[in-house]
């Protein structure tokens, strides 16, 4: 954890991965986040695996750098005493339907007269401005809504999902980066604001980046989707005894690739090292490189591709990673004790910063771990663990 934030008192309404995820960002750079929850906790505190009910092993992952104050929004003495800490707060943040914090009376209108400059930041599944404004959303949705789950389609054309929660995470990062914006005009300002970052639109933009392509322009030069990406040959290329990443990108990495396949006549050719045809018929190159592979061990060609200095990676599974060489390097991975779920293993923050001392993090914490001492208007800091 490094304190550049520290001063900064956020209150984070948010549950089960998105907000919990940004909201840990913000923590993880020194930020003073309060998890407000209500009394039965977080829901994915359950997810398994897990030691006791109520600290699972994703809970724990997103979590870090918090306190947890219980309260009960819907009682008339909790809601005070939330609308008391909304006075000493600069950043109120959640991921619930605008509608039911409006029903819950803690929508930015209502909360501005407590907190005048507050920083109000949401992430519903949708855009306030559109006919979906009160579905709810999960990943899976999407997912599907988005376009991923088409654009991961197998080659019977079958639509598939991400095994891994990615919405939920491109989410918690522009989430993140909205808390941030608000506080960055706060201090310049002295003015509050509301900011929304729906889950629909944001991975909508974030899939257009490079898949609008032709429909770029108009009149559309093209279709949609970039050719790079859809071509049936990028893949994981096998080898003789496995598989490996190979990108050979610009026209030096391209002849030298095609120099050392004995393809003289590619590698001279004009049309491989001019970048715009060559981006047009990336496919071909792609075949090649298909062709080539399996004539060689992994460990043979990634000597030889690194030699070249063509990008090139190995292909790891999960569990692969703990023994990453670079990963135990650079302490990704640390283990820690917890006071009431024993020793854990931790991926730390991946951010490094020079000229910031780096403080020891604070520990996920129990349902209500710092009631007593926030409502009492103490200054408790989090459970020190993993440094």
């Amino acid at each position: 954890m490094y304190e550049m934030l520290k001063g900064l008192r956020v209150l984070d309404l948010t549950a089960i991965v998105l907000g919990p995820y940004a909201t840990q960002i913000i923590g993880d750079f020194g930020a003073e986040v309060l998890k407000i929850e209500q009394p039965s906790g977080d829901l994915f505190r359950t997810v398994r695996p897990g030691r006791s009910g109520n600290m699972g092993a994703g809970y724990l992952n997103l979590n870090k750098n918090k306190k947890s104050v219980v309260l009960d929004l819907k009682s008339a003495e909790d809601k005070e005493a939330f609308f008391k800490l909304v006075t000493t707060a600069d950043v109120v943040v959640h991921n619930m339907r605008p509608s039911a914090a409006k029903k819950l009376g803690i929508d930015f209108e209502a909360l501005k007269a407590y907190k005048p400059n507050l920083v109000y930041c949401t992430a519903a599944g949708y855009g306030q401005d559109g006919p979906k404004a009160n579905e709810p959303a999960y990943d899976d949705i999407i997912q599907a809504s988005s376009g991923i789950a088409s654009l991961n389609a197998n080659e019977r054309g079958e639509p598939r999902f991400l095994p891994t929660i990615i919405c939920d995470k491109v989410g918690g990062l522009h989430l993140a980066i909205a808390i941030l914006g608000g506080i960055a005009y706060q201090a310049r300002t002295g003015k509050g604001c509301q900011i929304e970052a729906p889950m629909f639109e944001t991975m909508v933009s974030f899939l257009m980046v490079e898949q609008m392509a032709g429909m770029s322009f108009e009149p559309p030069l093209g279709g949609i989707g970039y050719d790079r990406l859809l071509s049936p040959f990028r893949r994981p290329f096998e080898t003789q005894d496995s598989y490996v990443a190979v990108l050979p990108y610009n026209g030096k990495h391209w002849a030298a690739f095609l120099r050392y396949a004995e393809r003289e006549e590619l590698a001279d050719a004009e049309w491989v090292q001019d970048p715009i045809e060559r981006s047009e018929k990336i496919g071909k190159l792609y075949e090649v490189v298909a062709e080539v592979m399996p004539t060689r061990t992994t460990a043979v060609w990634l000597e030889i591709l690194r030699g070249l200095d063509i990008p090139c990676a190995p292909i790891n599974d999960l569990t692969d990673l703990f023994d990453d060489p670079h990963i135990q390097e650079v302490g990704l991975f640390q283990s820690f004790n917890h006071p009431t779920e024993g020793q854990l293993k931790t991926c730390r923050s991946p951010f490094r910063v020079n000229g910031v001392p780096e403080q020891s993090d604070g520990l996920a914490p129990n349902v209500g771990e710092q009631s007593k001492e926030v409502l009492s208007g103490g200054s408790m800091p989090v459970s020190e663990g993993n440094s």
